[in-house]
């Protein structure tokens, strides 16, 4: 069943930061999330051109362009972060003073339901 939200993040600008090796699903299912909820999503790498998302960590999925460089943005140009990856927190999702995480694909509708609403919660405008 796909997600779906509201226009809740209408008006707010988020940075996906990863680069090549980034897990596929991770980058996708969340940056889909904020999409579908208003947001403007700008993908943040270290390098122009586009990344290598992976399955499974090994096979090489679709590649994804790169909006802009690390050192070409500021924290100012945005609402909220998503840092795709990670597997050592043992619970579905966690958040910690509005930084929000999960273990693995599996939690990803927890996961993408909880940066939607930790985002709205958040300050803005910038």
């Amino acid at each position: 069943m796909p997600l779906t939200y509201t226009e809740t993040l209408r008006g707010r600008t988020v940075a996906i930061l990863a680069t090549d090796g980034v897990e596929e699903v991770e980058l996708v299912e969340p940056r889909k999330a904020v999409e579908n909820a208003g947001a403007e999503v700008r993908l943040i790498s270290l390098f122009p051109g586009k990344i290598q998302a992976m399955n499974s960590d090994v096979n090489e999925a679709g590649t994804y362009a790169v909006d802009a460089v690390v050192g070409d943005v500021s924290v100012r140009d945005f609402d909220a972060l998503i840092l795709p990856g990670g597997t050592v927190v043992d619970e579905e999702v966690v958040v910690d003073n509005g930084l929000v995480s999960s273990r693995n694909p599996r939690d990803l509708p927890a996961f993408c339901a909880k940066i939607v609403e930790e985002f709205a919660e958040g300050r803005h405008p910038r």
